[in-house]
């Protein structure tokens, strides 16, 4: 395996969850790192990206109350998420590869649920 995600679950809107994808080092060291999130019957949607050097970027949708960082010892890659909103709720996936356009990685997706 070589992105696996974890740390999805339910939370109640307004709480904290992270998420964390733990990379392959080949994968890791040479690649941006990002969130992606899926709801049903619609398209995969970038969350958060972060490259190799700390640049980010975040949907405008999860400005504020999201926040990516990578931990480059450990070669993963964390999801902050603050705030949730019900409309958060999504399968989330890990991405590696790409940092203006999904890369060619995927992870297996992690169910986040948030409740209002």
């Amino acid at each position: 395996v070589q992105l696996q995600a974890s740390g999805g679950g339910l939370v109640q809107a307004g709480g904290s969850l992270r998420l964390s994808c733990a990379a392959s080092g080949t994968i890791f060291s040479y690649n941006p790192m990002g969130w992606y999130r899926q709801t049903p019957g619609k398209q995969r949607e970038l969350v958060a990206v972060i490259s190799t050097g700390g640049n980010t970027k975040y949907a405008d949708s999860v400005k504020g109350r999201f926040a990516i960082s990578r931990d480059n010892a450990k070669n993963t890659v964390d999801l902050r998420m603050n705030s949730l909103k019900p409309e958060d709720t999504a399968v989330y996936y890990c991405n590696a590869g790409g940092f203006f356009r999904p890369g060619n990685y995927w992870g297996k997706g992690t169910l986040v649920t948030v409740s209002s």
